[in-house]
This record gives C-alpha cells, structure tokens and sequence, in this order.
C-alpha cells in the first residue's frame, strides 16, 4: 500500500520526488523518506509521520541537488511506523539505498543468513533484508540490474524494489511481483512510481510493467527483463487525465471534491457505451458471444466498498439476466474451496486494480478455467491485465482514501455489465436495454439535483458529532447502500455505525435501539417496490422504541412523511438505480461530521487508499 518514487533526468531529484509523494501519500502516511546520490555517498533523510515531517527534516537538514533519487511513504507492515523502520533503507556497507512496498514473506530465514556473516540490522522491518541482499551482490562486481534479478528471485511474497546504487548514479532499478509499479516516459528523464499520480505533472506517457520484472530507467532510456535478464514485452500506454484532476481546486478535502466530482464521473463511465448498430459495447471483452451464453453462474469478488457494488450488482444482474449471482469477500474466496468451472463467470471490482486479495481471486479463478471481468478505474492495472476482459470505470484519479466516485461508478459498471450480459443472452429486447440506458444517461443530472440540496444533510452532522453510535437500515439495493453509509462513518469519523437488512430488525439489531439513538433509513420507492410498505413499518417499529428517525425518500413520498423525524429528499428513480442518488447523503454526511471532529478526511488513521499485501 505504501507509494514509491524513482527518478533520472535533468531535474532537481529532491523536489521531484517530494512532489510525487505528496500525490502518493494517500497510499501511506506512517512515515516518508527520500535518497540522493551525494559527493560523499548516499545522502537519506526520513520522518515517521506524515509527509510534512518529512519536508520539515529537509528543511532543517538539506540534502544535495541531485538528479536521480527516490522516495517512500509509508502504510507500516512489519515494524512500527518510526524512524529507524521507515525507508529507504541502506545497505551496510553504503553502496544500496532501498524503498519497498509488499511484504517479504521469508524474511526471517533471509535476515538469519546475512546476521550470521555478519550484517547488523538497524530496522524491524523486512525491506531492509532486501536493501543488504542487494548490498551484497553489488559488492561482489555484480551491476545493480543484475543484482536486483538475483535478489528478485530469492524473494517469496508480494513485493516492489526501487533502488540504486551509489558506484552506478546514472540508473535506478526497479521489481515487481504482485505490487504496483508503472514507468513514466519523459524527455531526458524517466520515472518510476506505484502511480501515474506520481508524475503526472510531467509526463503522462507511461509503461505498463507485467509479472516478474526488472526495470532499469536512466535519462535515455528504459529496459524491461524478466526476473532471469530476458528481454520482456511492455505495453505503452497514454494517461488521459491531467494534474489539475489529483489537484484540490479549492475543496477543503480531496473526498469533498470527488463527492462532487460524480455527475461527471459518472456521465464519463457510460460514455461511448453504443456502436453504430444500437448495441450496448463495453471496453475489452476478450470473451466472445458464444462463452458467454454458455454461462450458468456469476460470482462478483471485491473487498470493502467496492464488495458493497457488488451486493447492488447481484440485485440488477440476477433480475435482468436470470443468471444465479452470488457475492464473495475477495480475502475468503479461495481459502473456502469455492466452486467454480468454465462455465462460472467470475466479476472482480477493485478501484486500484491492485488490491492484494482481489489479485490472488482472479488467478484462483483463471486456475479453474473460469473467465474473470474485471471492474477497474486504473488503466494497465495488474487486476485487468490478468482477465478476460475489462470495464474501465473512467471516474478520473480518486486521492481520498474513502471511496466516493470510485463506488458510484463501479454500480454503473455494474450495470453495464448486466445489461450486456441481457444483450448477449437475448433475455432483453433492443428496446429494453434502451430505455434502462436512457434512465441511467440521465442519472448525472439526479445526482447533481441531490448534491444542490445537500446543505440539510451538513447541518445535521454539525448536530450528530457528539453521538457515539448510529445505525443504517434498507432493504434490497437499499441494504448494501446503508453497508456502505456505515462504513464510511466507521472510516472516517471512528463512530461505532452498523448497517443491517431491515427486517432483519426483529431478528436481533432491534436491542440496540435506545432513547434518541440517530437510524437512517433507505426508503424503497414509492408505490413501485413491494417492501415500501414493510420499510414503513420498520421506521415505526423503531421510532417506538425511542429511535431518531433520518429518513432518505423519494420526493412525493406522503407515507414515510409522517414517521421522519428529519427528511431528505431523493429524486424519483427505478428501484435497482436507487443507490446511485440514495449514496451521496451518506458520503457527504461522512464527511462533515469527521470534519466537525477535526479529523483528516482525506487520510484517516489507519486506513489506506490501494490495499496491496494480503
């Protein structure tokens, strides 16, 4: 999870680094460290603490000007988050410094070979047992590309390497096995980063590294190998984003910016969605027709927020397809037996594209033969280029550790999935797909409508920041919805929050209901969903026993009225589409009361945004 930079070219090192971390340190703030080749060796500084310790540290002890450096922040794994655990590392004898991010799973035995010849260590962590592997092999006349494969290949877990070595300034070297790491092509420069973010602000042609790989950039050039110096195949690829999308402008919060980032984001991800024959298309389906008709079971594998979409996507793809759709928790997936074939289709959802245990569920899933979609924000991720086919949620760069956009958009894929899936199978006519497509072409416009009359919503978290508890109830898509709504309180303003099935009230949730206790409440539409009813009679169920009542309901809604001790307005929309209006009060809610109790929004404890280790 931790954010790395690497850079060679013609540019002050310091600054360049400094500044990708800054856009990277949403990955990681435990501690953040930088190294420069210096006229008398390697010159490191590093704070545990966020970046600005960091910056404070240079202040008061400069490095030199440089033009080649890299730099770490960190989400601390082994080893607490001080300043002797946090990177980069250096080897004892002075010629490596090391940034690491993933877990080195045989670290112990690796750390017991090179005490016993000797070697002091002067971190709990185990990136340092690379940093003086690496050491080692330099030391023995080895050129740091080919020590970085030999070390490469005596490593078991998950893991990224950038390093460089002092006797050879010209080059900074790179590996990757399951754990992020793109090149940023420049002119006269080049880059390395856990993110495009990282140097976005001065290229944003990038390469897309595969598995197993070593990376070696100087100011001409770039050389990919495998983990044995083979020559490896790349993929080039165009950012399509700029700076000014990682940039605040003017928000107080990155969440705050990208909460109202979502019409767009969303009009972004259905946009270009019909060919010239009216047919729905999607980004890269290397399945065809045929495979896909033959499927007889979906099963959608996500972690977190992006487990909540698919909850919301089971309710639309099993109704629009008929397809028996299950939802599984990416880290239990493989470790239960589950039962897959070729005739499973497998969904994976990951923001990053690079979530650990979501990783590992594809290749379970491709080991069966199963084909795997991925749902994924992140162009050349390792997720998409290791299944059958992509939906790209296009939602643009999401620096807030709390997912926002991200889930918005992940629903819409969503969607589009189950709609093609319909297309594919024949179970909807043209026509059909048609008219769900034009309500979610006018969702943008909904979701605005509840972002302009959200002031309500902000007054209440100015009344509900002393509370210590609040729950969340809804029935169908409304259930994942007041999940999601919970955890984004429990992430950012470390309340106890629970979101439960509403009738499943009765069955235990309903003892916790006291005296004054704050319950939202996701109110089905009116007159056009059966469990309209029932929801009504759970907000008087619990509103007898003392509950504060926060209603979220349609416009029109005369029956719920008069059971809402408070009341916010969603705009009028087909059942399955709900969670794309009924979200955004839950985030904004969320949002301002962490604001409230002065806690940082953008990066709570913890927390954070692209989990890459299992």
């Amino acid at each position: 999870m931790c954010g790395i930079v690497g850079y060679v070219g013609h540019r002050n090192a310091r600054d360049v680094v400094i500044g990708g971390l800054r856009r990277l340190e949403y990955r990681g703030y435990d501690s953040a460290g930088i190294a420069v080749p210096g006229p008398e060796g390697i010159e490191a500084r590093k704070k545990s603490g966020k970046l600005a310790n960091l910056e404070a540290e240079l202040e008061a002890h400069p490095i030199p000007e440089a033009t080649q450096g890299i730099g770490h922040t960190r989400w601390a794994t082994h080893g607490g988050p001080t300043d002797e655990n946090a990177h980069p590392h250096l080897s004892q004898n002075g010629r490596v410094a090391l940034v690491h991010n993933g877990i080195v799973e045989n670290f112990a035995e690796l750390r017991a070979e090179l005490e016993a010849e000797g070697i002091e260590f002067l971190s709990k962590t185990d990136t340092e047992v690379a940093a003086q592997l690496l050491g080692r092999e330099v030391a023995k006349g080895i050129d740091v590309s080919e020590a970085l494969r030999n070390v490469s290949r005596r490593l078991t877990g998950a893991f990224t390497l950038v390093a460089f070595d002092i006797e050879d300034p010209s080059r900074v070297v790179a590996s990757r096995r399951n754990s992020p790491l793109v090149v940023g092509l420049g002119e006269g420069e080049n880059f390395l980063a856990s993110d495009v973010a990282a140097f976005i602000e001065f290229t944003r042609e990038a390469i897309e590294l595969g598995q197993d790989q070593v990376v070696t950039i100087t100011r001409e050039g770039v050389e990919v190998t495998d983990f044995d110096g083979n020559p490896a195949e790349t993929r080039p690829y165009h950012v399509d984003w700029d700076l000014s999308a990682a940039e605040k402008q003017g928000y107080d919060w990155f969440m705050r910016k990208e909460i109202y980032e979502q019409p767009r984001a969303v009009a972004d991800t259905l946009l270009g969605r019909f060919n010239a024959r009216g047919e729905l298309v999607l980004d890269e389906i290397r399945i065809s027709p045929e495979e896909l008709r033959r499927i007889n079971k979906i099963v959608i594998v996500a972690c977190g927020t992006a487990f909540y979409a698919g909850m919301v996507a089971k309710y639309a793809i099993e109704h629009w397809t008929r397809i028996a759709c299950e939802v599984e928790i990416a880290s239990e997936f493989r470790y239960r037996d589950p039962i897959i074939d070729p005739m499973t289709l497998v969904v994976t959802i990951s923001q990053s594209g690079e979530t650990a245990d979501t990783l590992m569920a594809v290749r379970h899933a491709r080991e069966q033969h199963a084909k795997v979609i991925a749902i994924c924000n992140t162009n050349g991720a390792t997720i998409p280029r290791e299944s059958d086919a992509v939906i790209y949620t296009h939602a643009g760069p999401e620096i807030g550790v709390a997912s926002t956009k991200g889930f918005i958009t992940q629903v819409v894929a969503c969607y589009l999935l189950g709609l093609y899936l319909a297309q594919v199978r024949g179970m909807k006519y043209g026509d059909e797909i048609k008219s769900i497509m034009d309500e979610l072409m006018g969702m943008p416009e909904k979701i605005q409508q509840v972002l302009d009359s959200i002031e309500p919503v902000m007054e209440l978290a100015a009344q509900l920041k002393d509370e210590k508890s609040i729950l969340f109830l809804g029935r169908h898509v409304g259930y994942p919805v007041a999940l999601e709504g919970a955890l984004k309180l429990k992430e950012l303003a470390y309340l106890h929050a629970e979101g439960f099935a509403a009738g499943e009230l009765k069955h235990g949730p309903i003892a916790l209901i006291d005296q004054g206790l704050p319950v939202f409440v996701v109110v089905p539409p009116q007159g056009r969903d059966q469990l309209h009813e029932k929801v009504v009679s759970n907000i008087q169920e619990i509103r007898a026993r003392g509950a504060r009542t926060i209603v979220l309901a349609e416009e029109g809604d005369t029956v719920v009225e008069p059971y809402a001790d408070l009341w916010f307005t969603l705009p009028r929309v087909s059942t399955l589409l709900q969670p794309l209006v009924a979200t955004i009060p839950l985030q904004v809610f969320a949002c301002e009361l962490a604001t409230q109790l002065g806690h940082d929004v953008d990066q709570p404890r913890n927390l954070a945004k692209s989990v890459t280790v299992e």
